[in-house]
């Protein structure tokens, strides 16, 4: 907003006084607003800021527009110890958007302050308490101040005590007090006075304290006492009484104390009545060797400084029959095994027991009261010696047993004296404790699992889903309790594909299979469960018949083709000499049907026959037609379908499962030629020689080296033999000839090599087929009839007419490739290698090719 003259009154000086207390006005201002404003202003005044900064001061609103700055008591304002003056800056801005800003000094003035008192006699009236006896002295320091620092002077009233106060503010005693003859007490008026006549005043009580000098004497004669123990607390053992000379004419003020160390004992501070406070047990230590308790107690006639006498007393405990025998454990477990003989021994409950009292006749107990369910199996020899034995013989199996596996037993333990518990127990009516006894019969493993038959069948669909249920075995135990049977498969139900093809849950014998079920390959199964306790165990035969179940489809061959022919092919006409022959492991071959689902444009194709064989061949039905525009495709992509249902009636069909098998067939129509075109495929010939090795046969070196080794020993044995038979039968020769009689030809380890030559040829193969045996698909060409097998990643590329063939630089290349990727083969492919390697070479023709099969 723009900067205008807005605060009337404005910039301003003023004072106020220290101490000013909260809403006390400092300084009145008004606003003057612009006439195009609405009367009003859109921020109050307000204190922006100040220095130094403080929050002593704020504005308040007297009405229309007039305003005035206040004291806020928050702090409160002090001349001697904060800021003497203030600047406030005050802002203040109308509807238009003008502002103002100005400053109002505040001075803050000194104002004269009464005296204050510090210390004790600042917050209280002061108490003086002085003995009788003692001296004039000093005997209390008044502490005052002036807020202006100035002298102070000190009085003291009513003049006529015995007390004076000097200018420094110490009160002092002027007499020796006799507490007989003086008054107990005195009240001082202390009035502190500022040069200016300004004063404050307190009051001062002083105490005169009487003192003995005569030791007070006991009136008690007797210094023996006997109690018995676990007296409640509160019970009155002895009355101690005293007298001090001091006081014959009025009763004493005394004061009662044990001196010695104590835990049982309390007397009253001002009767002196000596009472039980603690538990006084006789059977604990130190009681229980030590009975007696001496103590020593002090009479006094003042709480301290005073006279005093002291007297020995003795307290005798005596034992009561206040405990209960106890044993410890207060249960007992115990095993017995089941058909334990009779007069067996279990426990001697004597040993665990016991009972603290320290008198002979207090500590006495017995034995009785032996019950719980089935107790009649159990006795104690006597009351006496607790010695719990077998009565009876448990069997666990037996039917009249109760089958109770752990008998839960009490035996009462009680003191034989007449107890006194009431101090000890006093909500206790019971005189005895309980001992619970748990005896567990362990159970023996007396009988073996019993399979509810003795073998089981199992009639299974072949076509039942891998994890499913086939049917449960159960086995029973006459143990009892009932123990846990675990079933196990310990012998058979595997195949050379699969150790196990089922599996049989542990807790519930249930049969499930793991892999799939081939009636084909294996119509039964045989395998041995076990049904075992953990110590005995049984075993039972499984038979899984596998029930056949039409679930083969038909594998024909080959389930790819592509071929080319005329379009002047005649009708009836087996095209190409193309057959498909089909199998089905579980169908008779009279049971396939072939129809042509998709591709047959025209109903040009058909098989004959189309049902009732395993082999079919592929006619023309019809003949083409392009001119008329009747046909308009060149390449027929033929789905042929085959199904095993020829020889299910109507109504089988619909209840019965049937298989389909696929087999695709491209078939390229060639147009008339106008001009034939001669190619002779061209082909390249690449020679390897490679030493050959598999890592698979690793067993071949090691042979053959082992071999090489033994042949060489038993050479050189029968060379050693040789020898040693020349020189005993023929005489020595001559040193002079230096030549011995027999020369050992030296042995060369021959280097074998195989020369393996692979030829690559430019044939165009332009169809491909599944091999039946190996389930891999090969790449055939149709005129020729050359194979070979097909690469996984290698699409077919039927042949175009008028192909140029590559170069003979490319077929060099191919066949160097060709080679590198023949000597990584595995070693079955290799040994066929080998094989057609080591025959005569052939001159190379056109077609020639590597063959699958």
């Amino acid at each position: 907003g723009r900067r205008t003259q807005l605060l009337k009154g404005l910039p301003a000086t003023s004072t106020v006084e220290e101490n000013a207390a909260a809403g006390v006005s400092v300084y009145d201002f008004n606003v003057t607003v612009s006439p195009l404003s609405s009367e009003d202003v859109e921020i109050l005044p307000t204190i922006v800021n100040s220095n130094p900064l403080t929050e002593a001061f704020d504005i308040e609103s007297k009405g229309a527009l007039e305003y005035r700055v206040v004291t806020t008591g928050n702090p409160v304002l002090d001349y001697e110890t904060m800021p003497k003056s203030f600047d406030l800056q005050i802002f203040v801005e109308d509807t238009t958007g003008r502002t103002d800003l100005n400053i109002l000094t505040i001075r803050v003035t000194d104002k004269k302050e009464h005296p204050v008192f510090r210390g004790n006699m600042a917050i209280q009236t002061l108490t003086i308490y002085v003995l009788e006896g003692t001296p004039p002295e000093r005997i209390y320091q008044v502490d005052a101040a002036d807020p202006e620092n100035a002298k102070l002077k000190y009085s003291l009233l009513p003049a006529t005590v015995p007390f004076l106060i000097t200018e420094s503010g110490a009160i002092f005693s002027t007499k020796e007090f006799d507490y007989e003859k003086d008054p107990h007490c005195y009240f001082l008026n202390v009035t502190v006075t500022d040069p200016d006549g300004l004063n404050s005043t307190r009051t001062v009580n002083i105490n005169i304290i009487n003192i003995n000098d005569e030791r007070p004497y006991f009136t008690t004669k007797q210094r023996i006492y006997r109690i018995s123990e676990e007296q409640s607390p509160g019970t009155i053992v002895a009355n101690i009484t005293a007298k001090d000379p001091d006081d014959e004419d009025s009763p004493s003020r005394l004061f009662y104390s044990i001196q010695s160390s104590n835990r049982y004992f309390s007397i009253n501070p001002s009767t002196g009545v000596l009472q039980v406070t603690g538990r006084i047990d006789r059977d604990a230590l130190p009681l229980r060797l030590h009975p007696n308790i001496s103590l020593t107690v002090r009479v006094e006639d003042s709480p301290s400084n005073g006279q005093a006498s002291e007297m020995e007393i003795t307290i005798i405990v005596d034992d009561i029959n206040d405990n209960p025998p106890e044993c410890n454990p207060s249960a007992f477990r115990k095993e017995a095994n089941e058909n334990t003989p009779p007069g067996t021994f279990l426990v001697d409950l004597r040993n665990y027991c016991k009972d603290i009292d320290v008198d002979l006749s207090n500590n006495q107990f017995n034995f009785t009261g032996l019950s719980g369910f089935g107790s009649n199996n159990f006795a104690l020899e006597s009351t006496v010696s607790g010695r719990l034995v077998m009565t009876g013989n448990i069997d666990l199996e037996n039917p009249a047993n109760p089958k109770i596996e752990i008998y839960t037993l009490t035996v009462r333990v009680q003191d034989t004296a007449h107890p006194n518990y009431s101090s000890k127990y006093p909500f206790n009516i019971f005189f005895y404790n309980i001992i619970y006894i748990y005896i567990r019969i362990k159970p023996l493993n007396e009988f073996f699992p019993v399979f509810s038959n003795l073998s089981y069948v199992f009639n299974v669909s072949e076509i039942t889903k891998v994890g499913s249920s086939i049917g449960r075995v159960h086995a029973t135990d006459k143990d009892w309790p009932p123990t846990l049977i675990t079933y196990s498969i310990v012998a058979g139900g595997g195949t050379k594909d699969y150790t196990n093809i089922f599996w049989i849950s542990p807790t519930k014998g249930d049969v499930r299979i793991l892999a799939r079920l081939d009636y084909e390959t294996t119509q039964k199964h045989i395998f041995i469960v076990q049904a075992s306790d953990q110590e005995k165990s049984t075993t039972a035969s499984v038979t899984v018949n596998v029930l056949e179940v039409n679930d083969e489809e038909p594998v024909c061959s080959p389930n790819f083709y592509s071929f080319q022919i005329p379009v002047s092919l005649a009708v009836g006409t087996n095209i190409n000499g193309f057959r498909i022959e089909c199998q089905d492991r579980d169908s008779d071959p009279r049971s396939f049907r072939y129809f042509i689902n998709e591709g047959n444009e025209n109903n040009h194709f058909t098989f004959s026959p189309r049902a009732g064989s395993n082999v079919s061949q592929l006619i023309l039905a019809s003949q083409f037609d392009y001119e008329s525009g009747l046909d308009t495709s060149w390449i027929y992509s033929l789905r042929v379908y085959i199904t095993d249902d020829n020889l299910l009636s109507v109504r089988d069909k619909t209840t019965h499962l049937i298989k389909t098998g696929v087999v695709t067939l491209s078939i390229r129509v060639i147009p008339n030629p106008t001009t034939a075109i001669t190619t002779t495929p061209g082909f390249t010939v690449v020679t390897q020689r490679e030493n050959l090795y598999s890592a698979s046969a690793w067993y071949v070196p090691f042979v053959i080296t082992l071999g090489g080794l033994l042949l060489l020993g038993v050479l050189g044995f029968l060379g050693v033999l040789l020898v040693t038979w020349a020189r005993t039968h023929c005489p020595p020769a001559g040193k002079a000839r230096g030549t011995p009689r027999i020369n050992i030809p030296e042995k060369k380890k021959s280097n074998k090599e195989v020369v393996v030559t692979v030829t690559k040829l430019n044939t165009v193969f332009d169809g491909e087929a599944r091999d039946p045996v190996t389930g891999r698909m090969y790449e055939f060409n149709t005129r020729s009839g050359a194979r070979r097998w097909k690469k996984s990643s290698e699409p077919l590329q039927p042949a175009l007419v008028g192909q140029v063939m590559p170069s003979a630089t490319e077929n060099r290349g191919q066949g160097a490739d060709r080679a590198e990727t023949a000597s990584k083969k595995e070693p079955s492919e290799k040994r066929k290698e080998l094989t057609a390697a080591t025959k005569p070479a052939a001159k190379p023709s056109a077609g020639q090719s590597e063959t699958p099969g």
